[in-house]
């Protein structure tokens, strides 16, 4: 109990919106969004994000990608100038692919598909001052072939 008398135990008593500029493995593109946490115990937050990936286009095929998450981040260190989270949860993405025939000879088709998994994940909050607070985020998704999703932006007190 004493090697850890350094940390402190203040809980996170702000509700909080945010953006996040984040990086998506599967997709291999960057993506924006936004997050927000609501604490609802001493060091447990609600944390909904969205995150829309940029599409993406290969040849003659369009990928347009998109996941909502709703997690639980539980800080189990929480200082003055940083607080360090892990962060769990469920993820829904929703995937459509488009084959745009430029030429007229093969046609057009196109496909979507949803589907919902696992984050796995942690993340660091940086406190400079007053109610900015940058962030960075690491997560998995498990799902079909899965995800690693890294993420950076800002969070706002209110």
């Amino acid at each position: 109990m004493v090697m850890f008398s350094f940390l402190s135990v203040n809980a996170q008593e702000d509700t909080r919106i945010g953006a996040i500029l984040a990086y998506g493995t599967e997709i291999e593109n960057i993506g924006i969004g936004a997050n927000a946490e609501f604490p609802i115990m001493e060091n447990l937050t609600i944390s909904p994000s969205f995150i829309y990936y940029l599409p993406k286009k290969e040849y003659m095929v369009r990928v347009n990608w998109f996941e909502v998450n709703a997690n639980a981040n539980y800080y189990f260190v929480n200082q003055d100038n940083m607080s360090v989270y892990a962060l769990g949860g469920l993820s829904y993405n929703s995937v459509k692919v488009s084959f745009d025939d430029d030429y007229g000879i093969l046609g057009n088709y196109s496909d979507s598909d949803g589907r919902f998994g696992l984050n796995l994940g942690g993340g660091i909050n940086f406190k400079i001052s007053g109610n900015i607070i940058p962030f960075a985020e690491l997560k998995y998704v498990i799902i079909d072939g899965g995800q690693l999703v890294a993420g950076a932006g800002v969070k706002f007190n209110l």
